[in-house]
This record gives C-alpha cells, structure tokens and sequence, in this order.
C-alpha cells in the first residue's frame, strides 16, 4: 500500500483543525461543516502547497479565510433578506399588499430579461448572498468577470425598474 505524505500530514491535522474551526464558529455543527470544507479545499488546492513550509500554517489560513467568507456571506444574508421560511410572507402585511405584489412582479420580470449570465451573477450575489470569490468560483470564471457582470446586471435592472416607476 502506497502512502501519500500530504494526506497523512493532512488526516494528523484533523484534531487541531476541529478545535480551531470551534474556536471560530463556538458551534459544533458549523465547525464540522467548516472543516470539512477546509479539508475540501486543501485537497484541491495541494498543488499550491510547497513542500517543505509548514502545513498547519497553510491550511489554518484556509480554513480562517473560509470562515472570513462564511461570516461575510451570512451578514449579507441577514441584512438583505429574511429567513427562507418568512419568504413566503414577503409583501403580505398590511394595506401594502397589492402594491408589494406588483413591485415583486416587476423585479422578477426584469430579473427574467436579463442575460442569462448576468442574471446568476446577480442571483447568486445578491439574493443568494455568495461572496464574489465564491460566485465566480460557482460559476467557473475569474472573479473579475463576474464583478463585471454584476455591474452590468445590476445597471440594467436598475433602468428597466427605473422606466416601469
């Protein structure tokens, strides 16, 4: 049986790592969930280990940069949307309902028109609440094109509801 140095280093890692991700999300399941997303990460990205530097070091800065972008996104998240199960209550409240009605209609219209890359750069940033890095990465290109089709997608819904106001 043939041994691999990177995964046997790896797997001796894995004890430290999970106390490390619990120190950073103080709840078990997050911190299960980030480590496995680590460990992902650096199993895809080993070619850009160099031998000889210290493992540990480089895949802590994994998993903190990891963490970084899944605090990032969840603050996005709950400052731009409520929760999934609220979702089917948005614009029900009040004597506003009509009038939040069609305004979501006309969103979901001009969201329609947009080309289709546009339309998952803007759906994936902004309702779904991805940091850009991790967009782009959905989508497999680099992260300044998908900035590029953000803009470009937000402008053009900003002039299609803009004409229908």
């Amino acid at each position: 049986m043939s041994t691999n140095p990177f995964c046997e280093e790896l797997t001796a890692l894995l004890p430290r790592l999970r106390r490390f991700a619990r120190g950073l999300t103080h709840d078990v399941a997050d911190a299960d969930d980030l480590c496995q997303q680590t460990v992902e990460r650096a199993l895809r990205s080993r070619q850009q280990w160099q031998e000889g530097t210290r493992l540990d070091a480089w895949v802590y800065r994994i998993m903190r940069n990891q963490w970084i972008d899944e605090v990032r996104a969840r603050t996005r998240r709950s400052q731009t949307f409520t929760h999934e199960e609220e979702g089917v209550d948005v614009g029900m409240a009040g004597h506003r309902d009509a009038e939040n009605q069609v305004e979501l209609g006309n969103v979901g219209r001009a969201l329609a028109r947009l080309p289709d890359d546009q339309r998952e750069a803007v759906v994936l940033v902004l309702v779904e609440g991805f940091a850009y890095k991790e967009a782009a990465e959905i989508i497999g290109v680099p992260q300044g094109t998908l900035t590029s089709r953000l803009g470009r997608g937000r402008e053009a819904l900003l002039r299609e509801l803009g004409e229908q106001a």
